[in-house]
């Protein structure tokens, strides 16, 4: 079994795409899912699936939330190791005691025509960005909220992406862990 961590893309935001954990978790469930684990209601599950190939899985993922829910929201699969990856590879360590300026977007495709001038114009003068593979890290120590740049991130790329605040990533890396160490 793989051990997979799932991140919705604008589920449960504002009234619209509602889909509680739990319908979720019955929902991964009739998809052999199993041990799922979910945190917070903006789409972060951990789960043990048969499937090893990480592009499998969304398309169904999609196609019954569908059916159940009326919409398909985006699903970034990643493996235990690219969040310990993502996490370690964060290029501003000092922004960490501040976790909810810092944001990483985890991006569905690797990213082949940036707007560079674009993202650096839309940045203020605090922010600071930086991409590494398929993670785009923003720290915007004047809050996400404020951040000109943070709601320009995917069109400036290219590329569809997630956003999770750095509090989000450490514990959905803390969850995914102690079900690794539970399924060993």
């Amino acid at each position: 079994m793989s051990l997979w961590i799932a991140l919705f893309r604008g589920i449960n935001v504002g009234g619209r795409h509602v889909l509680p954990m739990k319908a979720l978790t019955s929902l991964l469930q009739g998809l052999d899912c199993v041990d799922i684990l979910t945190y917070i209601q903006s789409g972060n599950v951990i789960f043990f699936h048969r499937e090893k190939n990480a592009g499998i899985l969304p398309p169904k993922i999609c196609k019954a939330v569908k059916s159940g829910f009326g919409f398909a929201p985006d699903v970034l699969l990643l493996t235990n190791e690219q969040l310990i990856g993502a996490h370690a590879a964060n290029p501003f360590p000092d922004a960490e005691h501040e976790p909810k300026s810092l944001h990483l977007d985890f991006l569905a495709e690797d990213v082949c025509n940036a707007d560079w001038a674009a993202l650096d114009a839309s940045k203020s003068a605090t922010e600071h960005y930086r991409l590494i593979d398929r993670i785009f890290y923003l720290h915007a120590p004047d809050g996400i909220g404020r951040s000109k740049l943070a709601a320009k991130v995917e069109k400036y790329l290219g590329v569809p992406a997630t956003a999770r605040n750095w509090r989000t990533v450490e514990k959905v890396l803390q969850l995914a862990g102690a079900a690794g160490e539970s399924e060993s």
